[in-house]
């Protein structure tokens, strides 16, 4: 089977994805709160600048502006030195500019500002970028006043470059830091993988018959994982012994009813009479052998099976075979009990139980199937003769009369059975004096 996708790959791309968002979003959040930060920062210089305009400010007897030569500011001084100031007298429509505006076409504004009120704002205008502050304010000047415009502005040059040095080394720094953390990402889940990759070693060893079974000491993680495997490397090979020893006890088994078979060929008056028992024979040892190799075991990995409908229909069954002696088979099992264990060993162990009892009884059979501590308790009880020798019925061959119909198979599969799925099988006398099979089985 093709390899599937790599986990590895998928983590790294998620991390990687995760991370790349992560610092693209802090990237974006900085930059733009520096951006904020830079440009308040000058819109605050801006306006120191409207307050020292404002402190030099003069209006004469005719309301007529009058400004000094010189300002503590010298870049308002220096043509084309990037600060430009304005103040426009909006009662006799005149407006003063500061001489750094000589050979350059600012856009001061004269309208849209509020009394007493900042105005913030980035402007575009004769080819340049600019921060612009703008104030208003109402001038006393003799027995009236005159409402004054100042308008600051500052080219965008050197606010733009601060930004963009910032930005650069922003992204500079925040790329570096996403590479060393992919790169430290790509360590971790090497180093937390790594007892995947223990895992994979270890099975690839087993396949090669380097080793039995998964023998390392895994996280918490990955120790239920193990413990399946191995549970089920366990069962595989208890399965592949129990056929090979099916088939050289079958092997064996059989050798004497063919030299049986053999011998008979010589006395022609004996043959029919003797193929008919050895076959039976034959017949006989195949069903035991074949019904302990099919024995499924205990695992963890079975479905659960309701053990109710399970009795109706062997109870059903038999009643139909055992109509004759008109029986009563009673069952006494809650609808919801279910046990982990495959369901053919189950009708094969209730199968053979039942029959048994059926066969065996005068009126009545009761079996019974409940939980007790965590194990199933299987109870078949009838009111026959019972058992005359509990230990040698549990042997193939071997019935309790050898008038009644049978192989002496049954017990010995159930056996079989109840061992393979680690249980306990007891043989007593039930209340009304016949045979009692108890079956404990533990929890897979």
């Amino acid at each position: 089977m093709r390899p599937g996708y790599s986990i590895r790959a998928r983590l790294m791309l998620g991390a990687a994805l995760v991370l790349l968002a992560f610092l693209a979003g802090a990237g974006v959040a900085v930059q733009r709160a520096h951006r904020e930060s830079v440009r308040d920062n000058y819109f605050s210089r801006l306006q120191g600048t409207v307050y020292l305009l404002l402190a030099r400010a003069e209006l004469d007897d005719n309301g007529q502006l009058v400004m000094p030569a010189a300002f503590a500011e010298p870049r308002l001084s220096l043509p084309q030195s990037g600060l430009y100031a304005s103040i426009y007298n909006v009662g006799r429509n005149e407006q003063w500019r500061s001489p750094s505006t000589v050979g350059v076409n600012p856009p001061f504004r004269r309208e849209g500002v509020n009394t007493g009120e900042w105005l913030d704002e980035t402007l575009d205008g004769g080819g340049h970028g600019w921060l612009a502050v703008s104030y208003r304010v109402n001038w006393a000047a003799g027995k009236g006043s005159s409402p004054l415009v100042l308008s600051v502005l500052e080219d965008r040059t050197e606010f733009d470059h601060e930004v963009a040095v910032f930005t650069r080394t922003l992204w500079e720094w925040l790329g570096g830091a996403a590479l060393l953390l992919l790169a430290a990402q790509l360590l971790l889940l090497r180093w937390g993988l790594a007892p995947l990759a223990g895992v994979a070693a270890e099975i690839g060893r087993i396949e090669s018959g380097a080793q039995e079974r998964i023998e390392g000491r895994y996280p918490k993680e990955i120790a239920p994982l193990t413990d399946n495997l191995n549970t089920l490397i366990q069962q595989e090979r208890v399965r592949q012994g129990r056929y090979k020893e099916a088939l050289s006890f079958l092997a064996h088994s059989l050798k004497t009813p063919l030299a049986v078979l053999r011998n008979a060929l010589n006395e022609p008056a004996q043959l029919p009479d003797a193929v008919r028992e050895q076959v039976a024979r034959m017949d006989d040892i195949v069903q035991h052998q074949l019904g302990r190799a099919r024995a499924g075991g205990a695992t963890r990995f079975a479905a659960p099976v309701l053990l109710a409908p399970v009795l109706d229909r062997v109870r059903n069954a038999l009643v139909k075979v055992y109509a004759d002696k008109g029986l009563a088979i009673d069952t006494e099992c809650t609808p919801d009990l279910s046990w982990r264990i495959d369901e053919g060993d189950l009708f094969e162990i209730i199968g053979n139980l039942m029959d048994n009892a059926s066969k065996w009884a005068k009126q009545r059979v009761v079996v019974r199937a409940w939980r007790e501590e965590g194990r199933l308790r299987l109870r078949v009880e009838d009111d026959g003769p019972g058992f005359s020798d509990t230990a040698s019925v549990l042997q193939i061959h071997v019935r309790g009369d050898e008038r009644v119909p049978g192989h002496g198979v049954g017990l010995a599969v159930v056996n079989d059975l109840v061992a393979s799925h680690h249980g306990e099988l007891k043989l007593g006398r039930g209340a009304w004096g016949g045979a009692l099979v108890d079956i404990v089985l533990p929890a897979p």
